[in-house]
């Protein structure tokens, strides 16, 4: 599992440590030393780094191993390799997650191009406002954001000129993309 061929190496305690995750190194340390020293057993649930660098999200079931005078010398068990696991677990949370999280950002979006049209300010500075209004209503920014745009049908139609420019930029916006042929 750690990358050696069977026999090439000696399993020393050293060894595996090396070879432990940078933020797991000290808790398994601490765990092996707590079964040798105090005779506790040992369960762990950490990630290691084998020999070509791929990081393995595992379970380590051990007990500990005695010599003739019943004194702890060090352990015996085994990994289960929980990376597979652990990944489609992940990918099932964000694929249930993933429509939700595209619909709000969806609402959230629109809000932001009704602000930066009617105040005329930048895509971050519409994001800003509905921010503030966020915080300063204790609201959920998506919550805050779907309601605007469900309200917006309550405000009083654009003035007929308005319409009248906007239609014509609508039907000729396309001659005017730059590097596009005319």
């Amino acid at each position: 599992m750690h990358g050696y061929s069977p026999g090439s190496v000696v399993p020393t305690t050293e060894l595996l440590l090396s070879h432990k995750h940078p933020d797991d190194r000290d808790d398994v340390a601490a765990r092996i030393a707590r079964a040798v020293d105090m005779g506790e057993s040992f369960s762990s649930r950490h990630r290691f780094i084998d020999t070509a660098g791929t990081v393995h999200n595992v379970m380590v079931v051990a007990d500990r191993l005695y010599d003739e005078a019943g004194a702890v010398t060090g352990t015996a068990g085994f990994y289960i390799d929980l990376t597979e696991t652990l990944a489609e677990s992940e990918r099932e949370t964000l694929s249930a997650a993933l429509p939700d999280v595209i619909e709000h950002r969806a609402v959230i979006e629109q809000a932001k191009g009704v602000l930066m049209r009617m105040y005329r300010v930048s895509a971050e500075q519409a994001f800003k406002i509905l921010s503030w209004r966020s915080q300063e209503t204790n609201t959920k920014l998506r919550d805050l954001a779907a309601q605007l745009i469900a309200e917006l049908p309550t405000l009083p139609d654009a003035a007929p000129q308005t319409l009248t420019a906007f239609d014509h930029l609508l039907l000729t916006v396309h001659t005017r993309i730059p590097g596009r042929p005319r």
